[in-house]
């Protein structure tokens, strides 16, 4: 089945006619015999609106009961069913309402264009999802219906509705949008004519590149070569050198000149990566263009002219910034230069630039990545073969004869020797030195410095350039594999950030410590600053190099951004050593972000356990709280009362309610402060070594007689632990166990030693608790099953535990067999080695 088409009317705002648009569509669709139905259309009580929707077949709309309320949707199964040719639907970015089959109505568009029914649909700009925090800051207003971009470019056809701010907000003054009574409001907020021209400017610029990105696919598609001057693009050619900064403000002022102008600076680097620009600079050049609303991009190529021509024709540039050239007058015997032959080739399509500036004639000045790659020991023994050999050589030659074809072949093998060893140098000295020799022993006349044939002549020249062929091979097959190590080495260390990027394991120090090791400096530093005129501060540092305030105060700074920079102090680097600095950069950058992103989270997470806490204390004290304290006004009003005479009985019967009423208010309060105590981490246990019988049974003072039995046997090893803590501990797992165990099913209260530890079990004969719900049961505020809410706020279990950890026990609970729950209470046997639980790790790290 062939999937249907999309069709969009894209407004600016509310109110510039869409839906008016996408009906006038429809009635043409209908004229012309297609069969075409409205599935959801809004018409938000706007009379000319509704008259439109007269006369085009409506599929009746699902209601759906939400919280009170009855709302209407569209009956999705109802329009596939009726399989038209044409479906209209309004309002793509609208939320559905719960208990719909989609969460968003593009979600139901998507469903009708998969069963090949073609869809005209509306969305306003500030509904796309990228372009949320922007129509934020320009209105003030976030937008909760949002639908993706991917959405609505995917659409066959965008269609804009455009409208003027002035005539849009005459609309809305003559009540064409919304009711008189929301006007007034509307002019003075949302319908600024400021917000509705920047709304304007986005929709226009959205369908722009829209169309731009249909005009590439075209040209790509049809292999359109040539330059189509539909909007200024302008590309600024750089070095890498101080003038692209010139350059590219240049390039800028040209794209101001023409209606959406764009300017792209384009670097091209050689692909062996010999001759590179300086890293900074050109990080510099990238943050201006970016700041001036540009792009910069990075491209490969040998043949600059070509590449750069290249590049400008596939951007569909009309024009070409260039510099004049740095090169000195002597340098033009070897071509006339980029700017020339991009000029000559550039064709007509496309105009070049070129750029007067301060660098003019004073040489590239680019680093070369040149210098002997080989190692000391060869080198310097490359130079005892070309400087010593030739001689040593003409000693041994002068006492034999072996005519001169032998002697060249010798003196050539030496400098190759020297090559071999020494690279291009020692091997030029070694032919240097050689052809001397050659002429001045071996070619005639002997011992002077002519030379009478003239192809002895030609014999020395091929000799010499034979040996400067030998050792420039050398000196590049070194210069290749240096870099080829080089590489090598620089991919081991960006495979290492890549995995701690996806492992999330180095933290920042660590980090500036490891680009402090592998560029041997003295210290590491990352800046930061809040804005371009604010100080700069510290955000990690490592090593003992000395302090930097700033980063020109560093002998190497990398900029990450507008307002941060790597710097280190110790030597300053290579431009080559500095690509993969701006790699560690970067990522101490996104280090620092998750390092900041961890600590909102944890203090996210803080507040909303903080708040959990809260919330259910708030809820304990409206109910748990609150009724004791009415029971106990109400018998103490009671008593007070004059105009009823109590009896004896009354009278005692009240004064036991408010007993009662006080028990159970000093025992919820104490479990409150118990459960804020343990939450704050202030629980300071004072450990000393006692009998549980001493403590156990006054544990037991707070249940009513016969509801538990205590079974501690007199030989146990003595406990170490907190006295009131445990009592509190036992008291609350008892008076827990008592209020689910049944009438005459006392609760049992055992104690056991095991090993270095003693087990006191509080047995029950109650329901029990599923395994699922044996760990939840000990969290604050947890009540299990169908409790009564005067059963308690659910504190008690949760105070044993951690008083119980807080000791360096345990609690947990487990099924009694025959049914029933028991909880056992692990103690540290008096003697043996504290095992202390986090939670009382702050206080031995205090003492």
């Amino acid at each position: 089945m062939a999937r249907g088409k999309l069709r969009i009317h894209l407004g600016a705002a509310p109110g510039v006619g869409k839906t008016y648009a996408m009906l006038s569509e429809a009635h043409r669709r209908v004229g012309r015999g297609t069969d075409c139905v409205v599935g959801f259309v809004e018409h938000h009580g706007r009379p000319r609106t509704e008259v439109m929707l007269h006369g085009l077949e409506q599929v009746p709309r699902r209601e759906l009961e939400y919280r009170g309320g009855v709302f209407p949707e569209m009956d999705l199964d109802a329009v596939l069913a009726r399989r038209p040719e044409v479906a209209l639907v309004d309002e793509l970015a609208h939320t559905n309402v719960p208990g719909s089959r989609n969460a968003k109505r593009w979600q139901d568009v998507e469903e009708l264009l998969a069963a090949g029914i073609d869809v005209v649909s509306t969305v306003n700009i500030q509904h796309l999802e990228s372009l949320g925090d922007v129509v934020e800051s320009i209105t003030g207003v976030r937008q909760q219906e949002t639908v993706p971009d991917e959405v609505v470019r995917r659409a066959d056809q965008v269609e804009l509705v455009d409208m003027t701010p002035e005539a849009l907000r005459r609309r809305m003054a003559h009540g064409n949008i919304y009711q008189p009574d929301k006007v007034d409001a509307a002019l003075s907020n949302y319908f600024r004519p400021g917000n509705l021209t920047a709304l304007r400017e986005l929709a226009l610029l959205w369908v722009a590149d829209r169309v731009d990105a249909h005009l590439t696919q075209y040209r790509s598609e049809h292999r359109v070569s040539a330059i189509w001057g539909s909007r200024e693009r302008i590309v600024v050619g750089l070095t890498g050198g101080p003038e692209g900064r010139t350059l590219i403000r240049r390039g800028a002022r040209l794209a101001e000149k023409g209606a959406g102008g764009e300017v792209l600076a384009v670097y091209i680097a050689r692909s062996d990566g010999l001759t590179s620009a300086s890293p900074k600079e050109l990080a510099l050049q990238r943050t201006l263009v970016e700041d001036l609303g540009g792009t910069f991009h990075h491209v490969v190529g040998d043949d600059i002219p070509a590449a750069l021509l290249a590049f400008a024709r596939g951007a569909n540039a009309t024009q070409i910034v260039l510099g004049s050239s740095r090169r000195k007058t002597w340098q033009y015997v070897f071509g006339p230069g980029v700017g020339a032959t991009v000029a000559r080739e550039s064709g007509s399509d496309l105009d070049v630039h070129i750029v007067t500036h301060d660098e003019v004639a004073k040489g590239r000045g680019l680093p070369v990545a040149r210098g002997a790659r080989l190692g000391r020991s060869r080198r310097v023994w490359g130079w005892i073969a070309g400087v010593a050999g030739p001689p040593l050589l003409a000693v041994l030659l002068n006492t034999v004869d072996l005519g001169l074809a032998n002697d060249m072949l010798l003196f050539l093998a030496l400098t190759v020797a020297a090559a071999l060893l020494g690279g291009l140098l020692p091997a030029l000295a070694s032919a240097a030195v050689g052809s001397l020799l050659l002429n001045y022993f071996y070619t005639p006349p002997l011992h002077r410095w002519t030379i009478a044939d003239p192809k002895n002549i030609v014999a020395i020249v091929i000799f010499v350039a034979v040996g400067v062929a030998v050792a420039s091979v050398v000196d590049l097959a070194a210069r290749r594999t240096h870099q080829a190590a080089r590489l090598r080495a620089e991919s081991e260390i960006l495979a290492f950030l890549a995995g701690n990027v996806l492992r999330g394991e180095t933290g920042l120090e660590d980090l500036l410590e490891r680009v402090r090791e592998t560029f041997g400096m003295e210290s590491a530093a990352l800046l930061e600053r809040a804005g371009d005129v604010e100080p700069w501060t510290c955000a990690g540092r490592v090593g003992r190099g000395r302090p930097v305030e700033r980063p020109d105060q560093a002998d190497v700074d990398i900029p990450v951004g507008d307002h941060m920079a790597l710097a280190l102090t110790g030597r300053v680097l290579p431009a080559e050593d500095r690509r993969v600095l701006a790699a560690f950069a970067a990522q101490a950058a996104v280090v620092l972000d998750r390092r900041r992103l961890q600590e909102e989270a944890d203090r996210a997470r803080t507040l909303a356990e903080g708040n959990r806490i809260r919330t259910a204390l708030l809820a304990a004290v409206s109910h748990d709280l609150r009724t004791p304290l009415a029971g106990i006004k109400a018998a103490v009003t009671s008593l007070r009362s004059e105009d009823v005479e109590w009896s004896e009985e009354d009278r005692a019967e009240l004064l036991e309610g408010i007993e009662e009423g006080a028990d159970r208010l000093d025992h919820l309060v104490g479990n409150l402060l118990d459960m804020s105590r343990l939450q704050t981490g202030t629980v300071t246990p004072l450990i000393r070594e006692i009998d549980l019988d001493e403590v156990v049974p006054m544990a037991l003072g707070g249940v009513p007689e016969g509801s538990a039995g205590l079974d501690v046997p007199e030989t146990l090893p003595m406990v170490a632990v907190d006295p009131g803590l445990l009592e509190r501990a036992v008291a609350n797992l008892v008076e827990n166990a008592v209020k689910y165990s049944p009438p005459g099913a006392p609760v049992l209260v055992a104690a056991s030693a095991l090993a270095d530890r003693v087990e006191v079990r509080v047995v029950d004969r109650g329901p029990g608790v599923p395994d699922d719900a044996k760990e939840r049961i000990f969290e604050p505020f947890q009540r299990h099953g169908d409790a009564p809410r005067g059963a308690g706020v659910g504190l008690g279990l949760a105070v044993a535990r951690g008083f119980a950890e807080a000791m360096g026990g345990t609690l947990n609970a487990e099924d009694t067999p025959g049914g029933g729950l028991t909880m056992v209470l692990t103690l540290r046997a008096a003697g043996t080695r504290p095992e202390l639980h986090p939670a009382a790790e702050p206080e031995r790290q205090a003492s």
